[in-house]
């Protein structure tokens, strides 16, 4: 079944600009802390970074791992802190997020939910890989339908798809269990769909930008840093890197082809501690 599909109206040939955050693990006690860092507060830097650089997005995506807690609070807790910023926010679930409790408290004017994006010259298409009590993730059947669906309905528009799981591995032993289990299939089959070009998501806590050669040409595969604490590059046990929270912006051009770089908070304020409470 075709999903309902939320349109933006930019000038011809207009790049989309894209602002993704994913990650934060909010409570609903703004206080908490998670691994010693306070992650409503390095929301806040992330997001008052992101108001500093000139860069006028035209949509943001939260990519999933909203809530810690699973507290409805710790959803109004996002929703007040993004409200400053003034962009349209499409939401995903991450292995974190409890959906209906995500569904029914991430509300407010310009708070979305829908699958599909329409802007310019792409289609958004926002998917699901979470499986339920499970830290790890799998794309559905289900899920490549709603890109086979929406791809037929948009033929003209490039695509870009958005998820929260990682479904290549990152060469860090301990977190490449809980990718997606079928990533390897994902990917060859997305690859044979000319109109695909990038796929997106968090759950890592890292920055990924690799390129993978599909049918039809490139296909951007990228991973973003979380608002909260960093994980290790490379590393075969559970370890934590100093680099401070981060975002992603993304220029979607008109001919397909995109620009795309990973920012952090400036200085050395949010400093993780393993031996806190835990992941």
């Amino acid at each position: 079944m075709l999903k309902e599909a939320i349109s933006y109206s930019l000038e011809e040939k207009a790049s989309v600009r894209i602002v993704q955050v994913t990650d934060p693990h909010l409570f609903a006690d703004p206080n908490a802390q998670l691994l010693g860092v306070n992650t409503a507060k390095s929301l806040e830097s992330v997001l008052n970074t992101i108001q500093a650089v000139d860069y006028p997005a035209d949509l943001m995506l939260a990519t999933g791992d909203i809530s810690q807690d699973y507290s409805g609070e710790s959803y109004h807790n996002f929703v007040r802190a993004i409200t400053p910023l003034d962009m349209p926010c499409h939401y995903l679930p991450g292995n974190h997020d409890d959906p209906r409790v995500m569904n029914l408290h991430m509300q407010g004017a310009k708070i979305f939910g829908q699958r599909r994006i329409l802007a310019g010259n792409w289609q958004i298409i926002m998917l699901d890989s979470t499986v339920r009590g499970k830290p790890g993730g799998h794309m559905s059947d289900s899920e490549i339908e709603i890109i086979n669906s929406a791809v037929a309905d948009q033929p003209d528009r490039h695509v870009l798809l958005v998820m929260h799981h990682n479904p290549i591995l990152v060469k860090c032993r301990w977190l490449d269990q809980h990718c997606m289990d079928n990533g390897s299939d994902f990917i060859e089959q997305v690859a044979q769909i000319p109109q695909v070009k990038g796929l997106l998501w968090g759950h890592v806590h890292q920055e990924l930008h690799k390129e993978h050669q599909g049918m039809h040409g490139i296909i951007h595969l990228m991973s973003t840093p979380s608002t909260c604490i960093q994980f290790k590059p490379l590393s075969s046990y559970f370890a934590l890197d100093a680099k401070q929270p981060g975002y992603r912006l993304l220029e979607l051009k008109a001919d397909g082809s995109m620009i795309t770089n990973v920012y952090r908070v400036p200085g050395d304020k949010f400093a993780p501690d393993r031996n806190a409470s835990g992941y």
